[in-house]
């Protein structure tokens, strides 16, 4: 039977992608309402919920000789004290500060030989515009512990949504199983590749009753994997933002109502990824432009990840995520051209062989040996299939509340890949939506301008939306338009 606690192939492949500066960690800045917590109080509190995700508690063991996907085991010597950490911000703690600090704190690795999180308690940030206090919690979690959809059910065992929620009193007893031993970690290995074949036992008992019927879906299902592939292999352009990256990062984010890209949609005709996809495309033309790029028939190739879990697969560990290659017309000015191209594009992609082939990939990454799977990821590493990666993901629309402190805002993070300087995620949360952008700390020291340039861009897309039945008040919204200082220059946020 196969091991439950076993990582599968796509979670195994997070580990191997993690080289070259590359750091297969999702993270969230958090902004809450009122004065922080006392430390000893928020840890409490977290102690008490850990129950809830016993992945938090447990670390990685390793197979010898590579004989077997690595397993999750209990952590004896776990403490939450580390992993839960405690920062303030100098004076006048503005949000920019705590961009800077956020950058530095997704520049570290998760060491392998603990559980594979962290949080940061972070004071010292200043008021808010109605005067009203604030503080901040960093996440930071491997991607091979959980990914970009069910890590909003993880991270949400934190919350209530209610206010009134209180602080138990001691946390529950936790008695962590004891270690296997390199000898037992080995022969479960072994054990269970020639004990529990099932799906390939299924496969062949289908070859021999009907080899003709069976081998048509395989080399369906290969046809369909090599759309994929070949997709992402010939419409990658080399561009600024591919090149080796460093172990340094720098963050920013643009946040703006929901109802902005809702507007966008219902004039434009399209959906809120149609929305979100277009202006990140309408954004970084900009600023390749402002880079002296040639932008002139130039289209970007953006790695966007799709969720294949299952309805009943809900809040489950592991990863069930596949891609889809998507175009990004950075040369069209027009924004309303633009997310036309972009609608017409991705709604191709729904019905293509590329939405067939995620679910297929994720299969087969289940069934290759370790070596194999290994080499695979570092060689997706080395290839440019993509220019960038950018996830969008639905959160609450609830507020929601820690230790009875409401959730103001939230800010998602996607890892950056061995030749991407840059990597987009965007989460709605509460009538509002956030893109965070995480960069290479060297090759992109003009990360501020790309933040404005993305407000400008959405500016202009939702005016663009604009019709005689679907109005758009800026008031109602983010003032959007001072994405730039009033002399022109580009408005620096991190």
């Amino acid at each position: 039977m196969t091991n439950p606690d076993r990582l599968s192939g796509l979670d195994s492949a997070f580990l191997h992608l993690e080289r070259g500066g590359a750091h297969m960690h999702v993270a969230s800045i958090m902004v809450f309402a009122g004065e922080a917590p006392k430390y000893d109080e928020f840890r409490r509190f977290l102690e008490s919920r850990l129950d809830m995700v016993p992945r938090y508690r447990q670390r990685l063991a390793f197979v010898p000789y590579e004989q077997g996907r690595p397993v999750w085991v209990d952590d004896p010597h776990f403490n939450v004290r580390y992993h839960l950490r405690h920062s303030a911000l100098p004076s006048p703690g503005v949000d920019a500060q705590l961009a800077a600090l956020a950058g530095r704190l997704f520049a570290d690795r998760l060491d392998r030989d603990k559980p594979l999180w962290e949080m940061n308690l972070v004071e010292g940030l200043s008021r808010d515009e109605d005067g009203e206090p604030r503080f901040a919690v960093i996440v930071k979690t491997h991607h091979a512990l959980v990914d970009g959809v069910s890590g909003v059910d993880i991270t949400s065992v934190l919350f209530s949504v209610s206010p009134d929620e209180g602080v138990p009193s001691s946390p529950a007893e936790w008695i962590p199983r004891p270690l296997p031993s390199k000898a037992d970690l080995l022969g479960d290995a072994l054990l269970e590749r020639f004990s529990d074949p099932s799906e390939l036992s299924r496969a062949t008992r289908a070859l021999v009753r009907s080899p003709r019927r069976a081998l048509s879906e395989l080399g369906g299902r290969v046809e369909q994997t090599g759309a994929l592939a070949w997709a992402g292999i010939r419409s990658a352009p080399q561009t600024p933002l591919n090149q080796p990256i460093g172990p340094h990062r720098r963050y920013g984010w643009v946040n703006s109502s929901l109802a902005t890209f809702k507007h966008i949609k219902n004039g434009l005709d399209g959906t809120i990824n149609d929305a979100v996809l277009t202006t990140v495309s309408l954004g970084l033309g900009r600023w390749l432009r402002r880079r002296g790029t040639d932008t002139d028939g130039l289209t970007l190739t953006a790695m966007v990840p799709v969720s294949v879990r299952t309805e009943d697969q809900s809040g489950k560990l592991g990863n069930r995520v596949s891609a889809l290659w998507a175009p990004l017309p950075v040369y069209e000015q027009d924004p309303a051209a633009a997310f036309r191209f972009v609608s017409k594009k991705m709604g191709d992609l729904k019905s293509s062989d590329q939405a067939v082939a995620a679910d297929t990939l994720t299969e087969l990454a289940g069934f290759a040996p370790p070596t194999i799977a290994s080499q695979a990821a570092r060689l997706q590493s080395r290839q440019r299939l993509f220019n960038l990666v950018v996830t969008n993901v639905p959160g609450p629309q609830v507020p929601l509340y820690l230790l009875g402190h409401r959730l103001k805002a939230l800010y998602p993070v996607v890892p950056l890949t061995k030749n991407t300087s840059l990597g987009v995620a965007a989460m709605s949360y509460c009538g509002r939506l956030s893109f965070g952008l995480l960069a290479d700390y060297d090759a992109l020291p003009d990360l501020g301008d790309v933040v404005a340039d993305f407000k400008g861009a959405l500016f202009d897309l939702a005016r663009a939306a604009e019709t005689d039945r679907n109005r758009w008040d800026v008031a109602d919204h983010d003032s959007l338009s001072s994405a730039h200082t009033p002399d022109g220059a580009p408005l620096i946020v991190v």
